[in-house]
């Protein structure tokens, strides 16, 4: 049987290095401009989203620092106070100017009123947009002062669709893109990027009487004087106790329209936050908008659910007969109050749902999001003023 000849050995063909895509750009040096630091008595989820995410990305590598207004409180990144709480937002350029200098990328956080940031700064902006305020202006400015709720709303308005074209935008919620897609942001310039929450730890045992939650900042659009109107109607059914977490400028009045069965907390401990949470058979969020609604997403991790009305970011963040109940009205969200404190079996299968589904949402995630965004803001300025500072085909080239 005739062997086999192995042919002689050629020398190898070398092979074509493949060129491998290039990786986004990431920004070493990162700036926020919010109006607060979480330090501030009045800061509520907005602030507590800009500190997670400055806080996550210093981990991970970047040089972090946040420019704010009132006071600020030393972190693992850097805090600059600008001034006042709202002189600061005329300060802004110059501090940016005097106290930083220079970044990779400036996030301008949008509560309402802006920084036209994009107008003075050159370099790569981001903008963090928790809410448009849309109806809030309306609420908060009345009467007399209705002109400016209308001044308010159009320099909003102009800022996030004029002033940031071009530029990237950051909602927190499909409910934010909504409302930023209404007041003419292209859908193309959006992106979505969840708040998160920390892992609830060793939970407590649920309360043996009806203990109802409400939890944020007491200020007008979170409606809490609705809640305790319904109270009245609810109560005779219930019984129990209605417990009020937070402080704000509506605290006093509030104090006054209380009847029997409600407690103010005021501020707490993350401690005792952490155990009414648990406590609690439901958590009630009355609010006519949010950007997310954080808290309900913190009381899903202890399995408690929420009520609330179907506005925006509430209907994000609970999802109807799965998660817990969205009403459409006083007398609906009064309905599903008694209705879900009369059934612990649907309390339980709720709650359940909500704790399988906060799984989804945690810190780690919302920074990694976020950074991929980041990295995608400073590529597409470096290709923009590539694009800009191209020689024209056909135009005469400089001699050598």
């Amino acid at each position: 049987m005739p062997q086999h000849v192995p042919s002689p050995l050629r020398a190898a063909t070398p092979r074509v290095a493949q060129r491998l895509p290039a990786l986004p750009p990431q920004p070493g040096r990162i700036v926020f401009l919010a109006r607060r630091d979480l330090a501030n008595p009045a800061a509520g989820g907005s602030e507590l989203l800009v500190d997670r995410l400055a806080d996550g990305l210093s981990k991970l590598g970047h040089e972090v620092t946040l420019l704010c207004g009132g006071p600020a409180a030393f972190r693992d990144y850097r805090v600059v106070s600008a001034g006042g709480d709202l002189g600061h937002y005329l300060r802004s350029r110059s501090a940016f100017t005097r106290q930083v200098g220079d970044c990779d990328l400036l996030v301008e956080v949008c509560n309402g009123m802006p920084y036209l940031a994009p107008l003075w700064h050159r370099g790569p902006t981001l903008c963090l947009v928790n809410h448009v305020h849309t109806d809030l202006w309306g609420m908060r400015f009345q009467g007399a002062l209705a002109p400016a709720a209308r001044l308010g709303r159009r320099l909003e308005h102009w800022s996030l669709s004029g002033a940031q074209r071009g530029n990237l935008l950051v909602a927190v919620s499909p409910s934010t893109a909504t409302a930023l897609r209404a007041i003419g942001v292209e859908r193309e310039r959006i992106r979505i990027v969840h708040n998160g929450v920390e892992e609830p730890g060793t939970l407590h045992p649920r309360s043996d009487e009806p203990l109802f939650l409400a939890m944020g900042r007491l200020v007008e659009y979170k409606r809490i004087d609705l809640l305790l109107r319904l109270w009245e109607r609810v109560r005779p059914v219930t019984g129990g106790r209605l417990v009020i977490v937070g402080d704000g400028p509506e605290l006093g009045r509030l104090q006054q329209l209380a009847g029997p069965g409600v407690e103010f907390r005021g501020h707490v401990s993350e401690a005792e936050k952490h155990r009414l949470l648990c406590e609690a058979w439901m958590l009630l969020h009355p609010s006519a908008v949010e950007g997310w609604g954080l808290v309900i997403t913190e009381a899903a991790t202890r399995s408690t659910p929420a009520i609330g009305f179907d506005v925006p970011g509430v209907r994000d963040s609970i999802e109807d007969g799965v998660t817990g109940l969205l009403a459409r009205g006083e007398s609906s969200f009064a309905a599903a109050w008694c209705t879900l404190a009369l059934s612990a079996e649907r309390r339980e299968t709720l709650g359940k749902a909500a704790s399988e589904r906060a799984t989804g949402y945690r810190w780690a995630n919302s920074v990694r999001e976020f950074q991929a965004v980041a990295a995608e803001a400073v590529a597409a300025h470096q290709t923009k003023n590539q694009t800009t500072h191209r020689t024209p085909p056909g135009a005469p080239q400089g001699s050598v």
